[in-house]
């Protein structure tokens, strides 16, 4: 099963607030956008943002050029029905992170909350790095949110590679500094207890 198939799939199979990484709001990511200083035309994109609030939380801070990019068409339609005629202002990328064609030193904001874990293939995960440098503009910000070293291995019935603070910017160090980190415990609608690691990285080369 292709990973498309497979995410079309789970959001086909139950509500967008049953997924296990479901959350009302992102708070921590919307506290951390709010720090950054983007001004309303900024272009931001959310990667694997598909069913996710964090589009309306951009839209109800006032800004204008918003990218939301994931796997499932599915995922997405679920916030296009949510924001209705909001969302025409919104552009919406159905694709892979990894090999969609994105505009080239566009974006002032990258946010990914648990697409990058899924990566766990380093060829993969180069291709994920590549993406964001053609995308990003050089002093711009990356917003990401991935499973903590003591989180799960798996999500959705996928593995995924956990990371600390200290591994993330050893990936990334050659073109981003680590401006902070932030490890919480996220609960899924049945309960359970995740622990997931949120970093905020500056491009400078």
């Amino acid at each position: 099963m292709s990973d498309t198939k497979h995410w079309q799939e789970v959001y086909s199979s139950k509500p967008a607030d049953q997924v296990g990484w479901y959350t009302p709001h992102l708070s921590t990511s919307i506290a951390l956008i709010s720090e950054l200083g983007l001004i309303p035309n900024d272009p931001v994109i959310d990667v694997g943002g598909g069913a996710s609030t964090l589009v309306d939380d951009l839209l109800d801070a006032g800004h204008k050029e918003i990218y939301v990019l994931d796997l499932s068409e599915q995922a997405m339609s679920v916030a296009k029905s949510r924001l209705g005629n909001r969302g025409n202002s919104v552009s919406w990328l159905q694709g892979d992170v990894t090999a969609v064609e994105l505009p080239a030193d566009h974006f002032r904001l990258w946010h990914d909350r648990a697409v990058f874990h899924f990566l766990i293939e380093p060829e993969h995960q180069r291709a994920y790095r590549d993406k964001l440098l053609h995308a990003l503009k050089l002093g711009s910000h990356f917003i990401i949110g991935t499973f903590d070293l003591d989180g799960p291995s798996e999500c959705s019935g996928l593995p995924v590679q956990r990371y600390s603070a200290l591994t993330l910017s050893v990936f990334f160090e050659s073109e981003f500094k680590l401006v902070r980190h932030h490890r919480e415990t996220h609960i899924t609608p049945s309960g359970v207890q995740q622990r997931y690691l949120y970093c905020q990285f500056e491009r400078y080369a």
